[in-house]
């Protein structure tokens, strides 16, 4: 098993996206990248930590690899916003890899410029780490599955990266 550390808006929405990948097998929500050691959501949103709001995905690389968790991960948010996706502002929602063992920069380089391709504005995405890793709080893990199903602001922004993943990645999705 491998894992990648992907940060591109809120993390409920991305989460929502990477569990429905094949040979997926986790996707925590957390933190990373700031100052603040063990961080709160509240500290997070402040944007005053330095930390993003991320995920950590736990995959089979025999199943799925990381360069297809990287194409999957830039056609499913924005990243030419700066320090935001949609309504999120701040640098907390910044789009960003997150490197460590299993996660080569040569690979996210890669993936960038496949990704530009397609885009008009360029990626702004930014390449960081190795960082200490901070899971968030039990109830923002599997946030869609449950709370974010009556949530108005999930309800509008989620939909629509799910169909995207469908349209585009629709081989690579769980059973």
């Amino acid at each position: 098993m491998a894992q990648a550390i992907l940060a591109g808006g809120c993390f409920w929405c991305t989460e929502a996206v990477f569990r429905q990948l094949a040979g997926v097998s986790e996707v925590e929500s957390g933190y990373i990248g700031g100052t603040v050691p063990d961080p709160s959501y509240k500290q997070v949103c402040t944007g005053d930590t330095g930390h993003a709001e991320a995920i950590r995905v736990t995959y089979d690389p025999a199943v799925i690899g990381y360069a297809d968790l990287l194409d999957v991960f830039f056609a499913t948010h924005d990243p030419t916003q700066l320090n935001r996706q949609g309504g999120d502002v701040g640098t907390q929602y910044r789009s960003a890899v997150f490197l460590n063992e299993d996660s080569p920069r040569g690979e996210v380089e890669a993936a960038i410029a496949r990704a530009q391709v397609e885009r008009d504005a360029p990626i702004v995405t930014t390449i960081e780490g190795p960082a200490t890793w901070y899971p968030a709080e039990d109830y923002h893990q599997e946030y869609w599955e449950g709370e974010g199903q009556r949530n108005p602001y999930c309800l509008a922004v989620i939909p629509p990266k799910l169909a995207k993943l469908r349209k585009g990645f629709a081989e690579r999705l769980k059973g």
